[in-house]
């Protein structure tokens, strides 16, 4: 169990490390994303200082990386006879703690949100949704992504307790330091919500 438990936290963290808006503009426009915009290295920031090619792109890699870190985890957790819902829970936070403070990159990414969002894909699809569902609802209402992006962050330990799971708490503790994270994160976005000075998305 103590060897899965590292193997998971380590592989999850380097794959969270691997961030697409910075791969993308360091090696096809040689510059650095975090230079550019918003400063901040995730989807929104490459729809706005890079145009929509850059950012689905990001969107993808940085979707497909939370899926692709519990995916692995749950094969090494079955290698060890070591499945466990807390070990998949410590995989989606392992990975978004890559892609907040990734190590090939001096320790400083994006925000969290989406790969927080995509790595519940394959730990419970009921999550998922009501993370997906909430973002959606208040940035089709808003057209402010920040918005949609810190409620679903909040919704994310509010589902995970409702789910109750045989009364482990771990799994819900966990998704509070997540969404704590997170929150964080987008400290500035909330201080420019609260002014009423955040950006919306105008374009389709």
């Amino acid at each position: 169990m103590f060897l899965s438990i590292i193997l998971i936290s380590i592989v999850s963290y380097l794959i969270g490390c691997i961030n697409t808006s910075l791969i993308i503009t360091k090696v096809f426009k040689k510059r650095d994303i975090r230079e550019m915009g918003s400063g901040n290295a995730g989807f929104t920031n490459a729809l706005r200082t890079l145009g929509k090619k850059t950012a689905v792109i990001t969107f993808a890699g940085d979707f497909i990386k939370g899926i692709l870190a519990v995916w692995i985890s749950l094969i090494i957790s079955n290698l060890f006879n070591s499945y466990s819902l807390n070990l998949l829970y410590l995989s989606s936070f392992m990975c978004v703690l890559g892609h907040i403070f990734p190590c090939f990159f001096n320790f400083r990414g994006g925000k969290g949100i989406l790969t927080a969002w995509s790595s519940t894909l394959l730990i419970d699809l009921r999550v998922f949704v009501i993370l997906i569902s909430v973002f959606l609802i208040l940035f089709l209402l808003s057209k402010i992504i920040s918005l949609g992006s810190v409620c679903a962050a909040i919704s994310y330990p509010v589902s995970v307790f409702f789910m109750k799971y045989e009364n482990n708490i771990i799994p819900f503790v966990i998704s509070v330091i997540t969404c704590s994270i997170v929150i964080f994160r987008h400290k500035d976005n909330i201080k420019r919500l609260l002014s009423g000075t955040e950006k919306k998305i105008t374009k389709k």
